[in-house]
């Protein structure tokens, strides 16, 4: 269920904003959603697993905050974080 630590190194190489940087919320983003869809296909086949649909509901609720936030500072960054990452808001 977690990310291997060389798709967490290419998911960061992806999305950093300038070299060495981990923390930003493209990258945070990024991360929630990698670990979003591996708990929504977990949860397909583990249906009554209710402890994984709490973590899950509550990285959704980080990744809608990081999201506010990037949209509050700059529309034009939060448009293409959404479009890179596929997300429908």
């Amino acid at each position: 269920m977690s990310i291997t630590p060389e798709r967490r190194t290419a998911l960061i190489a992806e999305y950093a904003t300038k070299p060495g940087d981990t923390g930003s919320p493209e990258v945070q983003v990024a991360l929630l959603s990698e670990r979003i869809s591996n708990l929504t296909e977990h949860l397909k086949t583990h249906a009554k697993d209710f402890h994984s649909r709490r973590g899950l509901l509550v990285l959704v609720g980080q990744r809608r905050g990081l999201l506010d936030y990037v949209k509050r500072k700059e529309v034009a960054r939060y448009q293409s974080l959404i479009q890179r990452l596929g997300l429908r808001r």
